[in-house]
């Protein structure tokens, strides 16, 4: 993403948006007074087309097939639609929220989105200053105008799946302390500048995903060593937040349970209206799963996507991605903890 100074200007923006009725009309500043924006960070889950803009084409997905299914035309989303952030400003009754680096002239009190397809939580899995997490935030003091906004964070994944990374270095649990380290310190960056509502997306089952499949020493299977490091991260992530909660005044969280969501999907397919679990819709190779979609000489498309789990080798499609945000929004508290979204707005 942009450097860490250009989000200063970005808060600035935000303030001066708000505060000044020579920014905009008297009326849509009363509408605003209880309007929830919403403020996204992530990696390619969330990513709506931020690594359009990058000078380096990695993670980015701006190319057909993607972007089939709703939209016709390839954005940015690593899938055939919308993503689980594209449903939740819908629950918010806002507009698609922007990518943070799309040229032009915006209004920031919806929100924007600075997540980032090949973004980790730790600066070494994304080489390069755009696309670290620890630069999405600016150091301004706007709590009173950020207070009411909802802050939802997925990060992780590619700390964990990504090919690059050689955890085995590391003891399991000082690589997962030092992902969930620098998480905390991004929450709490969000908190010094007013953020008070959050909601947490968790690594999910990509220790399943056809990417997994495809590798020879796991033909057909699922990563044992990378689930055990998910699971670790997932468990780690619920007990830290449960302390920032203890510790932070007005802290509030869901913490959405995205590792057992998917795995339920992907171990009974047909119960969610699905009929392939293990087979990319778009790829080459076995399980669809040794390149990404769109770009490797002899990749395949599926013919109907909606019967599938995942669109590419390892994101999944617009049909899980929406029955994921509804979850976050209205689901039990199971796999929306402590509570769901729609309940944390009501509190």
């Amino acid at each position: 993403m942009a450097n860490s100074r250009f989000h200063n200007y970005l808060l600035v923006l935000w303030a001066s948006l708000l505060l000044h009725p020579s920014s905009q009309s008297q009326p849509n500043l009363h509408s605003h007074r209880n309007h929830v924006a919403l403020f996204i960070f992530g990696d390619s889950l969330f990513d709506v087309g931020n690594n359009n803009y990058l000078k380096s084409p990695i993670g980015s997905a701006n190319f057909w097939p993607y972007g089939e299914t709703f939209f016709k035309h390839p954005t940015g989303r690593v899938s055939d639609g919308r993503l689980i952030i594209d449903f939740i400003a819908e629950y918010l009754k806002l507009p698609l929220i922007f990518p943070y680096l799309q040229p032009g002239n915006h209004q920031f009190t919806d929100g924007v989105n600075f997540a980032s397809g090949g973004a980790g939580a730790l600066v070494e899995t994304h080489q390069g200053d755009e696309g670290r997490i620890k630069k999405q935030i600016g150091g301004e003091e706007t709590k009173t105008l950020l207070s009411k906004a909802i802050y939802i964070i997925s990060i992780g994944g590619n700390d964990y799946a990504a090919p690059s990374i050689e955890f085995e270095s590391f003891p399991k649990e000082d690589y997962v302390e030092m992902v969930i380290g620098n998480l905390t310190s991004v929450i709490k960056d969000i908190y010094k500048i007013g953020g008070r509502k959050f909601v947490f997306v968790g690594v999910g089952s990509f220790d399943c995903a056809p990417i997994m499949r495809s590798l020879e020493e796991h033909r057909g299977s699922c990563n044992k060593e990378i689930k055990a490091m998910i699971e670790l991260h997932n468990l780690k992530l619920s007990n830290t937040l449960k302390e920032i909660q203890g510790r932070l005044k007005e802290f509030h969280y869901v913490f959405f349970d995205f590792y057992t969501t998917l795995s339920e999907r992907i171990s009974n397919p047909s119960k969610f209206g699905f009929k392939e679990a293990k087979v990319a819709c778009c790829g080459a190779g076995p399980y669809r799963g040794d390149s990404n979609c769109g770009l490797a000489k002899g990749f395949e498309v599926c013919h109907d996507v909606s019967e599938y789990i995942f669109f590419d080798s390892i994101h999944p499609t617009e049909k899980v991605y929406k029955q994921l945000a509804n979850l976050i929004w209205n689901g039990s508290h199971n796999v929306s903890r402590l509570c769901n979204l729609k309940e944390m707005l009501e509190a």
